[in-house]
């Protein structure tokens, strides 16, 4: 236990002493871990563009049926992402932000409140199975999460439905819990409205990916029951007929509009490719997800490693086995799906949190354990690797250190350490809220103050301020060479792409006032395309850095014709 009079221990006492209390702790943590580096990130390539290129032009259309990228149909998720950015840039509009549309941090604000609401939904969850003082801290555990702290700062649909997952989970366990017997106190009767609303918004966010993972722990338990009465009282005709009331609509006007082609590219090609083989070079090897669950669960991934003996004991026992049918099922799916990306399994990290509570007031955690001492020791090994790709990323792209960073970088090893010592002292409960301490450190560190820092990783930002700084109101631009969407989301929605230097030439060769942003490859054969143009069109600037995407370095230079 956190030793008696700690700091922490008088905080997490007074905190969960009150339900209200402790969600305003869990809200200031939740601010504290996804806030730094929220509005100075740039767009990061390449689905965070395109989800906020899209909503933009759904404001720009007026047409919140359809969702297109430029002229190209985008036809892989629901709209349900699209019109909560949309509304979340529109009432920037309204409260005056300026330049609200291309404002990244106004299209982030549904994931952040998403974020934000999966750590409250945690709490909640969690009472079904610990006290309000564990639940606190496995609330707090969620919102130190490196993954999603990384989806709270993402213009895209996972941390909106990681909240639709756990508020699921969390109704679905208090069912099973009540029928078994295993539950402190009676469920609201309002549980079952959680259930299905949350799952009808989790069908318009992503479509079938949140009722899979209720479904498959759902027939595990029923497997398990040999019944199915245990559900009855989530009312699952009322239920469906609220999805089918919420979702209908919607997917009826885009079968009309899209003429079926929505269903096509969406379940045909999107969903079925993902699963027939590793789409958009995201292909994994079964098991990736476990290697890198102690850096995305990081600072409370060695401890939950530690819990699985725990788990496996006692598995028979119902509020074991309801956590173990939340995750098993779900990962094995994930992790036979060729295509692998890390936010995939972050529905599945509340059940892991809780086993590791569980684990935690029941001894099932032994410091003594034949490598137990070695996977605590990942609790340092993991922010220090972290910290050391970040400090040379910036010595490498920009000869420079984030000077400002050093100081906070250093604390929050220093934390990671006592966390450790902690461990080895037989402290589990103090050793997890230093782990809370040190993410927030960390998130300040290197999202608040290292990686905005970085500006060789800023091409979109700078050449959209180049374009801006040319000194003729509402240029018409080209790209060639260099095609990301945070690009055509900086600059505008009618931004040319070119295939070569002479695409770009011609371009130039039209009235008005236009700007070519041509990449080195292309500049000979754009070079010799302008030899006849008179006047020549001038050179404003050069833009040099690094496309992560491409691992590659650039340089484009910015030619205008007035």
């Amino acid at each position: 236990m956190i030793p008696f009079g700690s700091g922490l221990d008088r905080l997490a006492g007074f905190a969960s002493a009150s339900h209200w209390r402790a969600c305003l702790l869990l809200l200031l943590i939740s601010l504290g871990a996804f806030l730094p580096g929220f509005a100075s990130l740039p767009p990061f390539d390449r689905d965070e563009p395109r989800f906020a290129q899209a909503s933009k032009q759904m404001l720009e259309t007026r047409d919140f049926v359809d969702i297109r990228f430029q002229d190209e149909a985008r036809h892989k998720k629901p709209v349900g992402i699209y019109w909560l950015q949309s509304a979340s840039v529109a009432a920037g509009e309204a409260l005056g932000v300026s330049e609200a549309r291309t404002q990244i941090w106004l299209y982030r604000l549904p994931s952040l409140i998403g974020a934000i609401a999966t750590v409250l939904l945690s709490y909640w969850a969690l009472l079904a199975f610990v006290g309000a003082r564990l639940a606190l801290l496995g609330g707090a555990l969620m919102a130190a999460a490196v993954l999603l702290g990384v989806e709270a700062r993402i213009a895209k649909t996972d941390a909106v439905l990681a909240a639709c997952a756990v508020a699921t989970m969390g109704a679905l366990a208090r069912a099973w819990l009540d029928w078994t017997r295993s539950l402190a106190f009676v469920p609201s009767r309002h549980n079952w409205l959680v259930f299905w609303g949350a799952t009808a918004l989790a069908l318009l966010i992503k479509g079938p990916i949140v009722p899979m993972v209720w479904g498959l722990a759902a027939l595990v338990l029923s497997i398990r029951e040999r019944s199915l009465r245990w559900f009855a009282p989530l009312r699952p005709g009322r239920g469906l007929l609220l999805c089918l009331v919420a979702v209908l609509p919607w997917f009826i006007a885009i079968a009309l509009k899209s003429g079926g082609e929505f269903f096509a590219e969406s379940v045909g090609k999107d969903m079925l490719g993902k699963v027939g083989e590793g789409q958009e070079k995201h292909w994994g090897p079964p098991g990736l997800y476990l290697l890198l669950f102690f850096g995305t669960y990081w600072p409370a991934a060695a401890f939950a490693a530690m819990a699985v003996p725990f788990a496996w004991a006692r598995r028979r026992e119902p509020q074991i086995l309801f956590l173990i049918a939340w995750i098993l099922p779900s990962w094995l799916v994930f992790e036979a799906v060729p295509t692998k990306l890390p936010h995939y399994v972050l529905p599945l990290y509340p059940a892991i949190t809780a086993l590791l509570l569980l684990a935690m007031i029941n001894g099932g955690i032994d410091r003594f354990r034949r490598g137990a001492t070695l996977t605590a020791a990942l609790v340092v090994l993991v922010p220090a690797a972290l910290v050391g790709v970040v400090l040379y990323g910036n010595w490498t792209l920009d000869r420079t250190l984030p000077f400002l960073a050093l100081p906070v970088l250093a604390l929050a090893l220093f934390v990671t350490w006592l966390v450790f010592r902690a461990f080895q002292r037989g402290e589990i409960e103090g050793a997890l809220w230093r782990g809370v301490v040190a993410s927030l450190l960390l998130s300040a560190g290197v999202l608040g103050l290292a990686a905005p820092s970085l500006r060789s990783l800023q091409m979109s930002p700078r050449l959209a301020e180049a374009v801006r700084a040319v000194g003729c109101p509402d240029p018409k631009v080209i790209t060639v060479g260099y095609r990301e969407p945070s690009l055509v989301f900086l600059v505008g929605t009618d931004l040319a792409m070119g295939y070569d230097g002479a695409a770009a030439a011609a371009f130039l060769r039209q009235p008005g006032c236009r700007v070519a942003l041509v990449e080195q490859r292309a500049a000979a054969d754009f070079v010799a395309a302008i030899a006849d143009i008179d006047p020549p069109p001038r050179l404003a600037t050069t833009v040099r850095g690094f496309n992560l995407n491409g691992g590659k370095r650039l340089s484009i230079s910015v030619y205008v014709r007035e």
